[in-house]
């Protein structure tokens, strides 16, 4: 045996496999010939990463820059010079002269879910599957060809968004996710025709879903049911993909970092139809396998002796072979069992005897015959690696210790031998073999110590094989099941196998087939229909289907065709890929059967993407579908609410969706009816048409008494009648109020400052306001009036109000020297303009100069309202004065009223509904007396007041601002020609809109 050292730097790993990847510090990357390598360089001391080349078995390499920073390379099935690069940015890249030149694909893809074209299926080998993130944060199913990928020719084969990594392009088959309205979805394609949902049990009502297996046209798959926490049910499906039924129960899972999940389930690789799975009752693991895809499973024998030839006293039905069915954390070692495409019926695992499988016994078990003997070969896990087809097996023990002992077996693990490696024991990091089933070449790599460069040693196992195998160098081994029959799958199978005597090289033109034979069906060859299932009993009505409730099976069958006969169903199918012919048929009815006409049933209309909120204007795809009925001779009477209506046939069968728009808001009645001679069915579908919310402002009284009846008004902009609901959220309440007017009534028990927020949702637009209450149990309230001319001038906003109010209320302190903070003016909605002082009283403290008792506030105030000192300008020169209003009731009444603001916000709305709306956006801030205001946008907007305006008004409009020089102030603010003057010197400007 000939025995080659070497060193290679940490940062660059050679490795066997379909792409580069970076995991835990370590690359793996592609060797695709003997002649082609490539390696990356993750070093540190390098600022761009680097690609090492060579075309030479590795004499020599060429580095090359990469100006990205590689997390995975993708190589192309077929063509060995194409390679897809992803990069730690979320980037794809692409390559046609092996790395040397790279160019950008697409942005914004989701990492290990990118596909090459598989071969025999996509018609353009250069086609790229992926998945992206759109603008909107949302994720798509797009494809496009490598030389030609843009946005104009990207291509959508699903119209909808589907679910963050979910996308899985494998063999014939396209999967993935969508979930709307809290509801997920799982589409498949089969060969590439349109996506049709995957129907599962009818209540099995899966919360994850995981694709287990895509072998010989069918699809095995572990679900995850409502009522499972750590376990998986597993299903098989009909070729396309769609129909799915239960073949095992309860098999175990775990979950990984990243939130991955493990499904102990293995497909046995070498002979087809062979599983292994480990199953999770009553909270014991045990392990089975089946050779029939999964019709039937039976638990491993154990073996009669241990690897010493004790006994080991394990007997069925109390004691049999466990095995862990786990992968590596570690992408450089095989998991914990192994198996090969070119050495069917060997199988290496490591495991337990007894009752159960035990987590932390280890053995490792070998059988050379597909599972139905079993010997033991170590009494610790061991990395396994298999060579020349499985003529040679290499075993590392798997340990934290440093090693320098393999062991190798040539006659499928009856005897092991010994052999020194290294001179210097190495922590062993992995194993690698050459490309190619029949090499004879295996590298161990590793480190000396944790801060050493990886070590890598290559054993060769070819001097110790002096020749080519011939046909007297092998025996042959048949196919069985652990009940000992040889018809598995519809045929008898034999395999070559080298005889343990023989010390020679299989080599690459070796097969391990042999001869198989077709037999004649039997019951076993057949599975109950999808829809049905095997009833438990042994009596005479074992291996019997019957009628499932869990899919509600129809008969006849669901494509049935009037005029057309069908063979009665007797809830039977043949296990996909058997092969048997003649003999039993369960399938078989003594007489075909006529196709009745049955009336629709189960029929429904949708939107695609199920959402039922549009915006107008915006095209509505409806999709019409139907359960059960005859399509062919049905009608479709379809009325989408706006006065379109139309008669369709073959709506369902065909799937096509009707594209509308629908141009006005509102609330739309959508029914389909089917009709045929048989009967009729009907569906109905109600679609919100919604403008955006645009604006939306909170109206509340800033000054409340202490339980007084309040009205918060919400003002929204555009109005949605009966489509807009209102969320209050009162104080620190987590709770909200839900309305579906815009105004509610409360009352408030504490004094104190209140936080009021509401919120307006209307289909997915959702505007927020928020206003704070200051809630009092003693406070002053003097009426106020102005003069006529404001209410030619009044815009009735929200806005305008606050910015009177501001105004007055500095005045009026100016005047009578009252604190600022103790007055409160609140114009009232509506006409003519009125307004409220409210007067305060001052905190409780030290008393402040010039703080007049509240008698002689309330006189103050009187006497410079009477004297008619408050007034301010108007654009154009106009004065307005504050005065008293005179009511029915005292002036210096106590509490504070609110009573009118209900009939009030009866104005506002009503002068909303004439599409009426002026709106101020601004922001302020008060510190001292000052008042501030940003403007928001620098180009003003020519508007016209809600109420009638002359000539006149309109020039007072496009005038000019009027500075007071009396009250030293200036132009306050601009709304629907109205100017503003208040004692300040800042300037407050304001965006119309």
């Amino acid at each position: 045996m000939n025995m080659e050292e070497g060193l290679l730097h940490r940062e660059d790993l050679l490795q066997q496999g379909r792409g580069c990847h970076i995991r835990r510090g370590l690359i793996q990357c592609k060797i695709w010939s003997v002649s082609k390598v490539v390696l990356v360089s993750s070093s540190l001391s390098d600022r761009d990463q680097s690609l090492f080349l060579s075309t030479d078995e590795g004499a020599t390499f060429q580095k090359q820059l990469v100006p990205f920073s590689v997390e995975t390379l993708i190589f192309h099935p077929k063509e060995e010079d194409k390679v897809l690069a992803y990069s730690k940015e979320s980037t794809l890249y692409v390559s046609s002269d092996l790395g040397k030149k790279w160019t950008l694909l697409r942005e914004r893809v989701t990492k290990d879910h990118v596909f090459w074209a598989v071969s025999g299926v996509d018609t353009d080998p250069d086609l790229v599957h992926m998945e992206t993130q759109d603008l909107g944060g949302g994720f798509r199913y797009v494809t496009c060809q490598i030389h030609n990928c843009s946005d104009k020719t990207l291509t959508a084969l699903f119209p909808g968004r589907i679910d963050h990594s979910s996308l899985t392009v494998q063999d014939d088959y396209i999967f993935f996710k969508a979930t709307a309205t809290n509801r997920t979805k799982y589409y498949v394609s089969y060969r590439r025709n349109e996506f049709v949902l995957m129907k599962l049990p009818k209540y099995a009502l899966p919360q994850d879903l995981q694709i287990i297996s895509t072998d010989e046209s069918q699809v095995f798959v572990a679900v995850q049911e409502w009522h499972q926490t750590d376990t998986y049910n597993l299903y098989q499906s009909d070729t396309r993909g769609v129909h799915y039924s239960l073949v095992l129960e309860d098999v175990r899972s775990s979950r990984q970092a990243e939130d991955s999940v493990l499904i102990d389930i293995l497909e046995v690789r070498g002979v087809k139809g062979v599983f292994l799975a480990n199953q999770k009752t009553n909270g014991k693991v045990v392990t089975l396998i089946t050779y029939n895809k999964g019709r039937d499973w039976d638990r491993l024998r154990p073996p009669s002796t241990d690897m010493n030839g004790k006994p080991t006293n394990c007997e069925p039905p109390d004691c049999h072979l466990h095995l862990h069915l786990r992968w590596a954390d570690n992408p450089y070692v095989s998991g914990t069992v192994h198996t090969k495409d070119t050495a069917p019926g060997l199988i290496m695992g490591a495991g337990n005897l007894g009752s159960q499988l035990v987590e932390y016994k280890e053995e490792m078990y070998i059988t050379s015959d597909c599972g139905h003997t079993w010997r033991q070969v170590f009494e610790e896990e061991h990395h396994v690696l298999y060579l020349d087809h499985g003529g040679v097996i290499a075993a590392i023990k798997d340990t934290s210790i440093p090693l320098k002992i393999l062991k190798f077996s040539v006659d499928e693990g009856l005897t092991w031998s010994t052999h020194n490696f290294t001179s210097t024991s190495v922590f062993v990091d992995g194993l690698l073999s050459e490309p190619g089933d029949e090499t004879l070449v295996m590298t161990v790599f590793g480190h000396i110590s944790f801060r050493s460069d990886w070590e890598l040693v290559k054993v060769d196992f070819r001097p110790s094989f002096p020749r080519q195998c011939s046909e007297d160098d092998y025996g042959s081994w048949h196919l069985s099941d652990l009940k000992g029959d040889r018809c598995i799958m519809g045929q008898q199978r034999s395999f070559r196998k080298r005889k343990p005597t023989s010390w020679c090289v299989k080599g690459k033109s070796f097969t391990s087939a042999l001869e198989a034979r077709v037999c004649r069906c039997r019951e076993s060859d057949f599975l109950c229909d999808y829809g049905f299932e095997r009833s438990p009993s042994s009596g005479s009505d074992a291996n019997k289907c019957f009628a499932n409730f869990w899919f509600n099976p129809l008969s006849p069958p669901d494509d049935c065709v009037l005029g057309q006969t069908y063979t009665s169903s007797l809830g039977y199918r043949k296990v996909v890929s058997n092969v048997c012919e003649g003999g039993v048929d369960p399938r078989q009815s003594p007489a075909p059967l006529q196709c009745p006409l049955t009336p629709p049933r189960g029929l429904r209309v949708s939107i695609r993407g199920d959402a039922v909120a549009v915006r107008p204007g915006e095209d509505v795809l409806f999709v019409v579908r139907q359960e059960q009925g005859d399509v062919l001779t049905t009608k479709y009477q379809v009325d989408l609410g706006d006065g379109f209506k139309a008669v369709y046939v073959n709506l369902t069968s065909t799937e096509e969706p009707i594209r509308h728009r629908y141009e006005s808001p509102g609330v739309y009645r959508v029914s389909v009816r089917a009709e045929n001679v048989a009967g009729h069915d009907e569906a109905v579908l109600f679609v919100q048409v919604n403008s955006p919310l645009q604006a939306l402002h909170l109206e509340v009284l800033p000054v409340v008494g202490l339980n007084q009846e309040v009205n918060l008004t919400a003002v929204l902009l555009p109005l949605n009648p009966n489509l807009t609901v209102f969320y209050w959220w009162i104080g620190h309440s987590l709770q909200p109020l839900l309305s579906l007017e815009n105004s509610v009534t409360t009352r408030f028990a504490d004094t104190g400052d209140v936080r009021v927020t509401v919120q307006a949702a209307c289909g997915n637009s959702v505007l927020q306001d928020s206003k704070v209450v200051r809630v009092l149990d003693q406070f002053q309230v003097v009426p106020l009036r102005f003069s006529t001319d404001l209410d030619v001038h009044n815009p009735n906003t929200p806005e305008w109000r606050e910015d009177v109010g501001l105004v007055v209320t500095r005045l009026l302190s100016k005047e009578t020297s009252v604190p600022e903070e103790l007055l409160v003016t609140v114009v009232k909605p509506g006409l003519p303009t009125v307004a409220d002082l409210n007067v305060l009283l001052p905190p409780p403290g030290p008393a402040r100069k010039r703080n007049l008792t509240s008698d002689k506030r309330l006189m103050a105030i009187q006497q410079v309202l009477k004297a008619q000192k408050i007034s301010f300008l108007l654009r154009g020169g106009v004065r307005i004065l504050v005065a008293m209003r005179d009511t029915d009731t005292d002036s210096q009444r106590l509490g504070g009223g609110g009573g009118y603001w209900a009939v009030a916000v009866l104005v506002v709305i009503g002068l909303f509904a004439v599409g009426v709306f002026i709106l101020y956006k601004f922001k302020r801030k008060r510190p001292g007396r000052t008042v501030y205001a940003q403007m928001h946008n620098e180009k003003e907007q020519e508007m016209t007041s809600p109420v009638s305006h002359s000539q006149g008004v309109q020039s007072v409009i496009q005038g000019e601002e009027l500075i007071d020089d009396d009250l030293d102030s200036q132009t306050l603010g601009n709304h629907s020609g109205v100017v503003l003057s208040i004692n300040s010197r800042e300037m407050h400007s304001y965006l119309v809109s």
